[in-house]
């Protein structure tokens, strides 16, 4: 389902539910051994948890977490430490075993949808907690105020106030761990390359408004062949034939053929990560890749990754970002914020953090 129609579809369907439901009765804080987080939507929010859930299990070591996701970013949680097992509401057998289990709280990590809102008030647990962006505020007994302008971590760490008095809120403990199988199905995709360094290249986006264009990346793709790199393509099976184009007659175009955590295996392996603003992106973070972003309707604050290894090319027009309330206006002026960003400037970037990367990497041998 396309996400105009989801938000269409919330509005109507989720404020009428979150009216019709009452609110639920205000609770005190009892002792919290287990924890349900409701995560729907991409993989970039889900990975962006992973200091937050670290933060639970350091707080509360015993505390059992359950995530509530869907299939499209349940992969993603099976490489965060400290999330227990994982439930996926587009399953309907899951979703029913999410609502019938009894917790000590629910937080529910979205940021807009209503509909999120009402599973989390029919969710048996004592303890609701969520944001209070629009109606869906009435169905939890804490409701959190939401900063628009605040790194989404930092969002998100917001949550746990009502529950941990003594949680560490560390952005930087972001660390994922893969899976042994994705790792060795990782190798073997890649035993051609051997041991040359290799750049990932991701060109898709949930939004098309965020994607830079094939033709675009390919460019740049050629220019750093050129220079001696060998190029492998991420994706799923509707960036298949961009892919191609990208990859070109040497490189490796994997999308559409691995799994989440198969990819972020891949990944892992490799030198940078080149893409838009997606969950891709915050993939290579979490693995500790160096990435060059690309940035225009998205808001950098609060959504590009941070720290040296990591370069963001944003042209900041008076325009940009537009995205605001978890929606994306349609663009009158061409999406000139993506189409400015030229392909010399992605491989000028592209060059210099290989070559800091590789420095760092002499460095740490000698």
């Amino acid at each position: 389902m396309k996400p105009r129609l989801i938000k269409l579809l919330d509005s109507i369907v989720g404020r009428f539910f979150c009216y019709l439901i009452p609110r639920p009765l205000p609770v005190g804080n009892n002792k919290i051994s287990k924890i349900l987080l409701i995560r729907p939507g991409g993989i970039g929010d889900a990975v962006l948890l992973a200091s937050v859930i670290h933060s639970i299990k350091t707080s509360t070591p015993d505390i059992h977490v359950t995530i509530l996701a869907e299939c499209r970013n349940s992969g993603t949680f099976s490489m965060i430490p400290g999330a227990h097992d994982v439930l996926r509401y587009d399953r309907p057998g899951e979703f029913m075993q999410a609502l019938l289990r009894r917790y000590d709280a629910v937080i529910d990590t979205e940021q807009w949808y209503r509909l999120s809102a009402v599973v989390a008030r029919l969710v048996r647990a004592p303890i609701k907690i969520g944001f209070d962006t629009n109606e869906r505020q009435r169905m939890f007994t804490h409701s959190i105020s939401y900063d628009l302008g605040a790194y989404e971590t930092y969002n998100f760490f917001a949550l746990l106030k009502p529950l941990i008095a003594n949680y560490r809120r560390d952005t930087e403990v972001i660390t994922l761990t893969l899976p042994p199988e994705s790792v060795s199905i990782a190798g073997q995709l890649l035993q051609s390359l051997s041991s040359d360094t290799f750049i990932v290249f991701f060109s898709g986006a949930s939004v098309y408004e965020k994607r830079w264009g094939a033709e675009r990346f390919s460019l740049v793709s050629k220019r750093l062949s050129e220079c001696g790199y060998k190029i492998v393509v991420v994706g799923g099976r509707e960036d298949r034939e961009d892919g191609d184009k990208i990859a070109g007659a040497d490189g490796l175009n994997l999308a559409g053929i691995t799994t989440l955590a198969e990819t972020a295996a891949v990944i892992a392996r490799s030198s940078l990560v080149i893409s838009g603003d997606s969950g891709v992106l915050h993939l290579a973070v979490g693995l500790n890749i160096p990435t060059v972003s690309l940035f225009g309707p998205g808001n950098v604050s609060k959504w590009a990754p941070r720290g040296e290894k990591h370069v963001i090319l944003n042209h900041n027009l008076s325009c940009s970002p537009c995205t605001r309330f978890g929606s994306l206006p349609p663009c009158p002026n061409g999406i000139v914020c993506m189409s400015e960003i030229t392909p010399d400037e992605v491989t000028e970037a592209s060059i210099l953090q290989l070559s800091k990367n590789t420095n760092h990497l002499l460095d740490n041998q000698a």
